[in-house]
């Protein structure tokens, strides 16, 4: 049986590929498929472009990178054996040469590297990228080759660098710098020429070997340097710069390209073990403070929040405010406003004095139960590009970053969160990693590159997601939740072994946790419903079940000892005002809370009722009575618009107004003995007399007293944010086996032998033809059955070629089996511009 020959180009390669490995590659970089490609060719085209594969370098792991940097400085192509001295250097490493081949079978997966074992060839775009140069030198810190250094010394220097070495003269300079590279790259003749080396001159050496590799001299150089430059050891790239040579630095590092290989990804370090348990019992705690936080948030915005910026955004102030409101620094206020806004529980109304408010759907999530509210909440945060640890930075333009503006969103932010939480699902139950070992995994994983290395925003992002997935109660104690892991998706954990003792609650003893990477895929659509479902199931036990009583007080106060049912909950917040939370609610009953109650149309026949019905001890004669007395006084007097004006029966209450200096500022007058006038408008007219210690009421034209109720303001309705997309979205089975099937079927065409013709030409160009030609060829095709080649322009003009076989020829069409699309197509004949007959074999 014959041996393949050897792929000569990655185009060849792809095309000695099946459909799985292709499938891997257009998974692995979906920005080839988009679009599909016309042909393998094109697709290999498209894999070498730059943006394509800095994309894909970005992607690789710390240990697949450094073997693409070792390839960069190797031979092109270079061998297996010449690549795995280069990762582990003279002595081996036992560590590397068992992790080379799956870096290698990566490499090769994501078409950056192809070629058998003998012949290894690095993308040439990636070699340009990843090899050494003085604008971009390589995280290897090796400099230019021999040959490349001396590419623009004089042949006599170069000579007389032989000539000191101990090499023989040769007659021309190619030779020379062969005969100078051989010397450099064996160790037994380098020893010996180092061995001649004074210390100062190895100093000089050993600073330059690990790089960067370029240095200083002066015109007349010392003469430690002044050995290195006569033998090549140092050579001058520009006037008072020399470079260490790459073969140079090799050999004093012992053949290895890196100073550190690291072959295996770091441990995740355990500081603490807790019982599953507790983990889930706290996280559940946890989940029920974040929910209770988010309806406190949008009930104080109910009758319309903070108005918009601008530019778009919350303004410092107003993000102070609500963080006072919250009882939680900035940044967490930002991060639970930003979470309302990603769960489409929050918008902008849209009027012309725009400002924040909740959005219906935030009424229809109240009526959900909490562990269903609380996985909406965290699925939202799963998947939201918007970050809230970026509020109060800069934008490109020095501009500030402010919660609910733009400039938020940060692609990578759901990719890091998912594989944080991933991370934490590899552990043992109740295990909790320390914040550094993640970070230095995921560091590992992706490691930083180029303009990245001065901005770690995956590290950033990773650390805001384990402080989140805190707060949120996705995790308890920094440890994974039973559903958090549901909500990711992951499968459940194995059981302990038998002999295994069960985890102690607290302090770990910090060690290294080494376990097989969990590796948990994104979910589609269904899936995430699906997983969203169960971590509401499993929390909803661990959450407090709603009471429908409180505890009355004689000091006007009341004592929620959990959470409450929704009405009971809703008329506690209008009748009276929250003094304090925590595991038990404190109200507290005050006569502007009461008027509060009474201006919503409650009457104190039905605040007496409902305390009577809701609490667990019986009603205070304190607070009997100053409901009553509050009743009393309501509506007495009516405020109505004038500008606006107050009337009441009794005249002695306005000479009482009248008389108050704190009405100043109203600038009321008279105009009968039971009408006050004033210019302000009637909301400011009412504020006034309520804080003058008064009880007015609002009245309509009609004189009717306008009831205010506790109904919030909502917005029109409006969509949760669209996550902003982290480059093409990975194609599906279903996307991918049409793309290769397409991809396949234009390779056929555009690699089908065909018969030379005039018009056609050896290098295989599209065919071009007359009208009268193309008609002819296609009507005799038509008569023998034969697939012919033809060069097409569709209607948006972009040019392909195909291979058909025409079944009819009429009306200026040909209706013909397409090869290339798999079926049949019809085609005006004005657009084809040529047409050729494939050949017989």
């Amino acid at each position: 049986m014959s041996t393949p020959a050897a792929p000569r180009s990655l185009a060849e390669a792809l095309r000695n590929r099946d459909d799985a490995s292709l499938a891997a590659l257009l998974r692995a970089r979906p920005d080839l498929i988009t679009p599909v490609p016309t042909d393998l060719t094109q697709l290999a085209t498209r894999a070498g472009t730059r943006a394509s594969v800095v994309r894909a370098l970005e992607r690789l792991d710390r240990f697949a990178l450094q073997t693409a940097e070792a390839l960069a400085v190797a031979a092109d192509p270079a061998g297996y054996e010449e690549l795995l001295g280069l990762m582990s250097g003279d002595g081996g490493d036992p560590a590397v040469a068992a992790a080379l081949p799956r870096a290698l079978a990566t490499l090769r997966e994501q078409a950056l590297v192809w070629g058998g074992d003998d012949r290894l060839r690095l993308v040439r775009t990636a070699r340009e990228l990843l090899a050494p140069s003085p604008q971009h030198p390589s995280p290897t810190g090796l400099g230019p080759t021999v040959q490349e250094a001396t590419a623009g010394m004089s042949p006599g220097r170069i000579q007389e660098i032989v000539t000191a070495v101990g090499l023989p003269s040769t007659h021309d300079s190619v030779s020379a710098v062969a005969s100078l590279t051989a010397l450099f790259g064996d160790r037994a003749r380098m020893a010996a020429l180092l061995a001649e080396a004074s210390p100062e001159s190895r100093e000089v050496l050993d600073r330059l070997v690990w790089g960067p590799p370029y240095g200083q001299v002066t015109a007349d150089p010392a003469p430690r340097l002044r050995w290195l430059l006569d033998r090549g050891l140092l050579l001058p790239t520009a006037p008072g710069t020399v470079v260490l040579p790459r073969e140079v630095a090799l050999h004093l590092r012992g053949g290895r390209a890196h100073r550190a290989v690291e072959p295996l990804p770091p441990a995740l370090e355990v500081t603490a073990a807790h019982r599953p348990q507790v983990v889930d019992a706290t996280a559940a705690g946890q989940a029920y403070t974040a929910l209770a936080t988010v309806e406190e948030l949008l009930k104080d915005w109910d009758e319309g929040g903070p108005t918009v910026l601008r530019a778009g955004g919350l303004s410092v102030r107003d993000l102070k405010r609500t963080a006072v409101a919250l009882d939680v620094s900035e940044p967490v206020a930002a991060f639970w406003v930003e979470l309302a806004y990603a769960a489409g529980l929050l918008a902008s109304d849209g009027e012309a004095d725009e400002r924040y408010a909740a959005t219906p759907a935030y009424d229809e999530w109240l009526e959900l139960p909490a562990a269903e509210r609380w996985a909406q909440l965290a699925q939202s945060w799963l998947t939201a590009t918007r970050t809230a640890g970026v509020v109060g930075g800069r934008d490109a333009k020095e501009r500030t970053l402010s919660a609910l503006g733009p400039g938020l969103d940060r692609s990578a932010a759901p990719e890091v969160r998912h594989r944080v939480l991933s991370l934490l699902a590899g552990l043992p139950e109740g295990a909790s990693p320390s914040a550094e070992s993640v970070l230095a995994r995921l560091r590992w994983e992706r490691p930083l590159r180029g303009p990245q290395q001065n901005d770690d925003l995956r590290g950033r992002l990773a650390t805001w997601a384990l402080s989140e997935a805190e707060m949120l109660g996705v995790t308890g104690r920094g440890a994974l939740s039973a559903h958090g892991r549901a909500l990711l998706g992951a499968p459940a954990p194995a059981p302990a072994p038998k002999d295994t003792e069960p985890a102690q609650e607290g302090p770990g003893d910090k060690l290294p946790v080494h376990h097989v990477p969990l590796v948990v895929e994104p979910l589609t659509p269904t899936e995430q419903a699906t997983a969203s479902a169960t971590a509401g199931r499993l929390l909803a036990p661990l959450l407090p079940e709603p009471l429908d009583h409180v505890l009355l007080q004689a000091d006007l106060t009341a004592v929620a000892p959990g959470p409450l049912k929704r009405p009971l909950a809703d008329m506690l917040d209008v009748l009276a005002d929250v003094e304090s939370k925590g595991g038990a609610t404190v109200y507290r009953f005050t006569p502007g809370s009461v008027r509060r109650a009474l201006d919503a149309g409650r009457t104190a026949t039905d605040l007496h009722a409902f305390l009577s019905a809701h609490s667990r001890t019986p009603v205070p004669q304190p607070l009997t009575y100053l409901i009553d007395d509050v009743a009393r006084k309501h509506g007495h007097l009516r405020v109505g618009a004038a500008s606006a004006y107050v009337r009441c029966d009794d005249d002695t209450m306005l000479n009482e107004i009248m008389a108050d200096k704190r009405a100043a500022a109203l600038r009321l007058r008279r105009l009968a003995p039971t009408v006050l006038a004033t210019q302000a408008d009637p909301a400011t007219l009412l504020d006034g007399l309520r804080a003058m210690g008064f009880a007015p009421a609002a009245e309509s034209a009609e004189g009717d007293v306008l009831i205010t109720r506790a109904d919030a303001h909502r917005t029109p309705p409006r969509t949760a944010p669209e996550p902003v997309p982290d480059g093409p979205p990975t194609p599906d089975a279903t996307l991918l086996a049409a793309a290769i099937r397409a991809i396949r079927a234009g390779d056929l065409a555009s690699t089908a032998p065909r018969k030379q013709t005039p018009s056609t030409s050896p290098t295989g160009d599209l065919p071009r033809t007359t009208p009268a030609e193309t008609l002819a060829t296609m009507q005799a095709a038509v008569l023998t059955g034969e697939a012919l080649w033809i060069g097409y322009v569709n209607a948006e003009g972009a040019a392909s070629q195909r291979v058909i076989a025409p079944i009819r020829v009429e009306g200026g069409f040909v209706t013909a089996y397409d090869h290339t699309a798999d079926e049949v197509r019809t085609y005006p004949l004005h657009r084809v511009t040529g047409v050729a007959e494939l050949a017989d074999d």
